[in-house]
């Protein structure tokens, strides 16, 4: 598999060999879908809480009579059925989101989604991604300059310049290869790694 290799410009110089293993896999959009929806199941946290009737403040005095009024049974202004009573199946706080994906699975579907990035052509690598100054405007020049306006970077070690300046870009987002979740790989227009950042991912995938 030959992936291109951007220069400055954002022009292909040249191409990168790289294995097919990784980036030269079928399209498994069902692995894709169950990879994409586990990460962002598992990203959930149980706080949300409601009340059952038992909780609810309410007045345990029974509404009106048994009989005689012709209207239903009513013994508590906390049932379910009436406004402002208690919920019959409350959320709580230790609901588990969780969904479970072997490792192996995870692996393949990233392979899948780097094998389709690089077939449409939304994957390049680049020799290197650095800035002087921890500047927004600077890297936002770079990029404008390289054709990129949606773009996750991916390289090899995150300095503190590339993050202070990438945080305030909506657009852009500046991870480490370890942290290249399968949203943002599917969510960014572009996806551009660096060459030493390429190696890690192939150490990492084989």
């Amino acid at each position: 598999m030959e992936l291109k290799l951007l220069n400055d410009q954002g022009q292909a110089a040249s191409n990168v060999a790289a294995p097919d293993t990784i980036f030269g896999r079928d399209y498994n959009e069902a692995l894709i879908h169950q990879v994409v929806v586990a990460y962002q199941a598992n990203a959930r946290s149980g706080n949300r809480k409601q009340k059952d009737r038992r909780e609810v403040s309410h007045t345990t005095k029974k509404p009106w009579r048994q009989k005689g009024t012709g209207r239903a049974r009513a013994g508590m202004s906390s049932s379910p059925l009436w406004r402002g009573g208690g919920r019959i199946f409350p959320n709580t706080p230790d609901e588990n989101f969780s969904h479970k994906v072997n490792k192996k699975m995870y692996r393949a579907g990233i392979c899948s989604i780097l094998s389709q990035l690089a077939r449409e052509g939304r994957l390049s690598v680049v020799e290197s991604l650095s800035i002087d100054a921890p500047k927004t405007k600077l890297l936002a020049q770079k990029l404008k300059g390289m054709g990129l306006d949606s773009v996750l970077v991916i390289t090899d070690s995150l300095d503190e310049n590339m993050l202070l300046a990438s945080r305030n870009l909506p657009n852009v987002l500046v991870v480490e290869p370890r942290h290249a979740d399968p949203v943002s790989l599917v969510f960014y227009k572009k996806v551009l790694i660096t060459k030493p950042a390429l190696a890690k991912i192939e150490e990492m995938l084989a």
